[in-house]
């Protein structure tokens, strides 16, 4: 491999049951995962890198995830394009700073001027248990409502309520009734040590994106719907997304960039969370449906026969409880890609729970290895960004387009699942710096921060939004949002 970044700190890999990846830059992480999903060797040659990776305040090495993770995607455009237009692969870039910058979007744009609210409650975070602490996820009101429903407050308690009832449970006791016996998320702190001996920990797979082929009646006969003379690589390629929060609507997000008809099918029935929802809805066109509702369905159903991506980031089996298992997704599209996001994989005794980027970071390790790093006497250390959320996304992204690749190829169905988990896992393998010398460097934590050139002003339905531009170039081919955020519910069931 190629080895450390130029100039960078001493690496290493603390406690890791699984490969060691310390050695590896944003060129290695390229390198592996392209290889693993099967796409041609020599186009990794059409993407140039900058050795020199800034990150952010971190003992972690985001900015080598950050950069890879959003290169890959941009390259699979790349590959897909030239394939369907018979030419050479263009050359893709990604500049490293605006990478690890968008790896921070959420937190960076202003409508107005006004920055976006946070999405969080007031009762969650990390709380004092008898053992040890456990981290509440509150961002929407049926988790803070059912912890208060548990714990026996009444609604609109205080979180100084909160943790004096939560001081009174032992930290694994309460993660198994809020989150496996009940329908909340909250999960204990955990150590490294801690997290390697469960389970779920050795089920979960060393590669970050899984792809496999789907039983399919297609014969080979994939729509072909791109415009011989579209300047952007995934024009026409028609994105049907159902999904909530950071990850999955990433996904989305990152294709319609490259120039895909995105439709985000939202709930009317399910809380949202509106400075999450404008920023993660660049790109997209909005529709709400009620899957509970024979009319809603029947039209969610008409858009999956005629997409050629369906996006999902709800837990594994949520869906299929309503008739849309993949085995019923392909019977309906015989050439569809299914992506799946989720919190811990597709196996594994946590397959079915729910979970957040922050939660993740809590019950595996990443927190107290980033406090212990920090040296701050903190119990636990959150990252700098939802950098699980965000990684996850764009490697989400990237194997649905190597599936369509190999769709174009081989035709047939296919089915690409990435977890917060596994990325975490990879995230792990990639070493830590060591002790403070990783947090020595610059933060992103208002716009002003931002130099000029990554950012783009667009009106909305919400106002003048100032964001971060998406922060890959393809050589001849345009990237970029042309459809803007809107209300949820803006838009009708159809495909352009």
């Amino acid at each position: 491999m190629r080895g450390t970044e130029s100039g960078c700190r001493n690496i290493s890999v603390e406690g890791l049951v699984t490969r060691d990846r310390s050695s590896y830059d944003a060129a290695d992480v390229i390198e592996e995962l392209w290889t693993a999903l099967g796409l041609p060797s020599e186009t990794l040659s059409r993407v140039e890198l900058d050795a020199d990776i800034p990150s952010l305040p971190s003992s972690f090495r985001i900015g080598v995830i950050a950069q890879s993770s959003i290169a890959l995607v941009a390259l699979a455009a790349a590959q897909l394009y030239a394939v369907q237009k018979k030419v050479q692969v263009p050359k893709v870039k990604v500049p490293p700073r605006h990478a690890v910058i968008e790896f921070k979007s959420e937190r960076l744009y202003t409508i107005d001027g006004q920055t976006p609210s946070s999405p969080r409650d007031t009762i969650g975070g990390l709380h004092k248990t008898t053992d040890g602490h456990i981290r509440v996820h509150d961002s929407f009101p049926n988790h803070s409502n059912g912890m208060l429903d548990l714990v026996g407050l009444p609604r609109g308690s205080t979180r100084e309520q909160l943790a004096k009832r939560i001081a009174n449970w032992r930290s694994l006791e309460l993660e198994n009734a809020a989150t496996v016996q009940g329908s909340i998320a909250a999960y204990a702190l955990r150590s490294y040590r801690e997290w390697d001996v469960l389970p779920q920990s050795r089920a979960i797979s060393d590669m970050p994106v899984l792809l496999q082929s789907l039983p399919s009646d297609s014969h080979g006969n994939c729509p072909r719907r791109m415009s011989k003379g579209a300047a952007r690589c995934l024009d026409g390629l028609r994105v049907l997304e159902m999904s909530r929060v950071i990850a999955a609507p990433l996904c989305g997000k990152t294709l319609a960039a490259h120039g895909a008809d995105a439709i985000w099918i939202t709930s009317p029935s399910l809380p949202d969370i509106p400075s999450i929802d404008r920023e993660f809805g660049r790109g997209k066109r909005t529709v709400q449906l009620d899957i509970r509702n024979a009319a809603d369905k029947a039209k969610l159903l008409d858009l999956i026969r005629d997409c050629d991506v369906f996006i999902q980031g709800f837990r594994p089996g949520s869906l299929a409880k309503h008739g849309l298992s993949a085995e019923n997704l392909v019977r309906l599209n015989p050439n569809i890609v299914i992506a799946n996001m989720s919190a811990f994989g597709p196996t594994g005794p946590w397959s079915h729970l729910r979970g957040f980027d922050s939660l993740v970071q809590t019950c595996s390790g990443i927190n107290v290895s980033e406090a212990q790093h920090a040296g701050n006497g903190e119990a636990a250390r959150p990252l700098p960004c939802q950098a699980l959320d965000h990684a996850s996304g764009y490697l989400l992204a990237f194997g649905v387009i190597a599936a369509l690749y190999r769709r174009e190829v081989k035709g047939g169905a296919w089915q690409v699942n990435v977890s917060l988990a596994g990325t975490m896992k990879y995230l792990r393998s990639l070493g830590q710096y060591s002790g403070k010398t990783g947090f020595e460097c610059d933060d992103y934590k208002q716009q002003s921060d931002v130099p000029t050139e990554y950012l783009e002003a667009r009106q909305t339905s919400f106002g003048h939004m100032v964001a971060v531009k998406h922060s890959a170039t393809i050589a001849g081919c345009e990237v970029g949002w042309e459809v803007m955020p809107k209300p949820l519910g803006s838009d009708t069931a159809d495909w352009l």
